[in-house]
């Protein structure tokens, strides 16, 4: 398992590709765990979907698995990721939370 820390910053900026990604996750937090739906992802964070979202600078982990066709590889690739919420949004009927990335590691 590798590992890679992100800076922490207060105002993270959006200056990372987002690719629009609806994979199903599985959202860890200190309240509970809650399934999710990504809409989009970059290397710094992501946004996802649900019926519930986790309180704003709240810390989260969740792992997702990107498929091999996106990352270029022979098979899926699996990270665990810890972050946490910056910003909600509700659009088109949907409740969106927006998460930075702080650490990750690819999981063999």
């Amino acid at each position: 398992m590798s590992q890679r820390s992100k800076p922490n910053g207060d105002n993270p900026v959006r200056n990372a590709v987002r690719f629009p990604m609806r994979l199903a996750i599985h959202v860890c937090t200190e309240e509970g765990d809650i399934e999710a739906v990504t809409e989009n992802i970059s290397a710094n964070g992501l946004l996802f979907v649900s019926d519930r979202l986790p309180e704003i600078d709240s810390k989260i982990e969740f792992t997702i698995t990107m498929p091999s066709a996106v990352m270029g590889s022979s098979t899926d690739v699996t990270i665990h990721c810890r972050g946490r919420v910056v910003r909600h949004a509700f659009e088109n009927g949907e409740k969106k939370a927006a998460a930075v990335i702080d650490e990750y590691f690819l999981k063999a």
